[in-house]
């Protein structure tokens, strides 16, 4: 590996966002082709963190750390990527549904989505159904990400689901539930694609899906 895609891929797995930006501006001033930055520097070391994370070496704070760091870089690249129309891994609607306003872990599930090369739409917290059978069907998205971290909003995921049937498109959208109160057998209850324990599992899961 280049030593500066080295030095960045370390940078972001320790959470150093002002290192990551230096060495995303160093390596495009060598020429290093932006989609080797985004897959060597970025990805593959958020890849790292989640590998460090499920093996309890690191926990959600260093987690959320690199994810901000990564973004940094990622800020930085994105323009390049864009003029040369880099596809991303899939569009994903994600959101914390209708009556909650936690976000934290819906934020870094985002960052993870983020760092694993998709592209995220963020609709915030406390969102109606028909605004995620909406931004579904206006971006095109292949994926739409539900979050709930209260029991009584939970049961909201249901609805988001009905939604997006209602709307035609059930079939072009996987649905993926998370959230502290969440498990697997209520995904399968509510008809959802799958269930994620946390960031690092929602990552894989997406591209499995």
């Amino acid at each position: 590996m280049d030593a500066t895609l080295q030095t960045m891929f370390d940078a972001v797995v320790a959470g150093e966002a002002r290192e990551v930006e230096t060495c995303v501006r160093t390596a495009l001033g060598a020429g290093i082709p932006p989609e080797r930055i985004l897959t060597t520097g970025l990805i593959g070391a958020m890849s790292q963190v989640g590998v460090l994370f499920e093996g309890g070496e690191l926990y959600v704070p260093e987690m959320l750390v690199a994810a901000r760091a990564m973004q940094a870089g990622l800020t930085l690249l994105r323009p390049h990527l864009v003029e040369l129309g880099i596809p991303t891994a899939g569009k994903v609607i994600l959101g914390t549904v209708r009556g909650d306003l936690h976000d934290i872990g819906k934020n870094l599930v985002g960052m993870m989505l983020e760092g694993a090369g998709f592209e995220v739409i963020d609709l915030g917290t406390d969102v109606a159904p028909e605004r995620f059978a909406n931004a579904a069907r206006e971006h095109g998205a292949g994926y739409v990400g539900l979050s709930a971290l209260l029991t009584t909003t939970m049961r909201n995921m249901r609805e988001v689901i009905e939604a997006i049937d209602d709307m035609g498109i059930r079939d072009k959208v996987r649905v993926v539930v998370g959230g502290a109160p969440v498990t697997d057998a209520f995904a399968k209850e509510i008809g959802a694609d799958g269930y994620a324990a946390d960031a690092s599992r929602a990552v894989s899961l997406l591209k499995s899906l």
